[in-house]
Parts: structure tokens; sequence; C-alpha cells
């Protein structure tokens, strides 16, 4: 039975020319990535709307005024 050692090639490569390294950053970078997108859709997409004239607040309920209609 034949022993297979790593040559002298595979053990003098850099740590970016190796698989392994690469495999461990890309779950983190795209997670990252992933954030970063959703943190801008948030902002942009989909920030707090102005409460029009008629409509009160209470904590997380809106509701119309009694006896005025919101304007359009």
């Amino acid at each position: 039975m034949e022993r297979v050692y790593m040559t002298e090639e595979q053990n003098l490569k850099p740590w970016w020319r190796q698989l392994w390294p690469w495999l461990l950053i890309s779950g983190p970078a795209t997670a990252m990535i992933g954030c970063m997108i959703t943190i801008w859709l948030a902002v942009n997409l989909y920030a707090d709307q102005p409460i029009r004239d008629g409509v009160v607040k209470q904590g997380l309920k809106i509701e119309q005024i009694q006896g005025t209609q919101a304007k359009k």
C-alpha cells in the first residue's frame, strides 16, 4: 500500500490560493452582503410615511377622527 504525501508545492501555497479559507469566508461574507441589502431596502423603500390630515395615531393604532374626512 502506497502512502500519499503532500508535495512541497502544495505546502508552499499562500493562504489565498488554498480552497478552505475561501469556503470559510464565503458564508459570513454572503450574510454581510444580504444584511447591507436589507438595510438599504428598509431605509429607502419602506421608510415611515407621514400621517394624513384628519388621522390620529395612538400608539401603533391609526384612526380617522370622527366627523371629518381625510384629505386625499
